[in-house]
């Protein structure tokens, strides 16, 4: 409880700092709910799984710090969130490894298409690391998916690929608001499932078996 009541008041921090275009109360609150995160996966059971999705959410703080810093670190916290994603995949082989095409070829599809739409407005110098954090992310997804229907706990499973999910629709908007079309609801948007997305991916390490 302490730990969810930390991760609403940074995020409702948060929102109310972007409603005011308040840059310093964005940059102090935005790690919050993340870091809430942490603190709470440790009650989780201990193991591999734990271990890996933990650093996950380490890199992923990190990338909140740098893209809510002033001045655009865009890139480096590209860069961040790809390791993140590379930590979560980690997580989800840790436990399930079978081929499953069809959730192989749903990420192929929603990478390619988002990657699609953002090629066609052009992304200059962003073009190679752009395509790369959307290979990985599509990597993640696949992943996420893959875990459903297999001897892996139920509940963490559909946790895991919902957060995926979310994690995936948050950085489309991200790709859409930065390259394509800019809207006003985006930054509530892009926050929001942000958060649900990392907390369903947390959340899925607590029905995980100690190892």
């Amino acid at each position: 409880m302490p730990w969810l009541i930390l991760a609403l008041m940074g995020a409702a921090a948060f929102l109310y700092g972007v409603s005011i275009e308040s840059p310093l109360l964005c940059l102090l609150t935005k790690p919050v709910p993340v870091l809430a995160l942490l603190g709470w996966l440790h009650d989780a059971p201990v193991g591999d799984y734990r271990r890996w999705i933990g650093l996950g959410l380490i890199f992923s703080l990190l990338g909140d710090v740098l893209l809510a810093w002033p001045g655009d670190l865009f890139v480096f916290g590209l860069a961040a969130f790809l390791v993140a994603h590379l930590a979560y995949l980690k997580a989800y082989l840790s436990d399930c490894r079978r081929l499953a095409p069809l959730p192989l070829l749903l990420a192929l599809l929603i990478g390619a298409g988002l990657l699609g739409i953002l090629m066609s407005k052009g992304l200059g110098d962003l073009l190679i690391p752009v395509t790369i954090y959307a290979l990985a992310i599509s990597a993640m997804l696949w992943r996420a998916l893959a875990r459903l229907g297999t001897d892996v706990p139920r509940r963490s499973a559909l946790l895991a690929a919902a957060g995926a999910l979310s994690f995936v629709f948050s950085d489309s908007l991200i790709g859409i608001d930065r390259f394509v079309v800019k809207f006003a609801a985006a930054p509530h948007l892009i926050i929001i499932a942000y958060w649900l997305g990392q907390w369903g991916i947390a959340a899925s390490a607590f029905s995980q078996k100690p190892r």
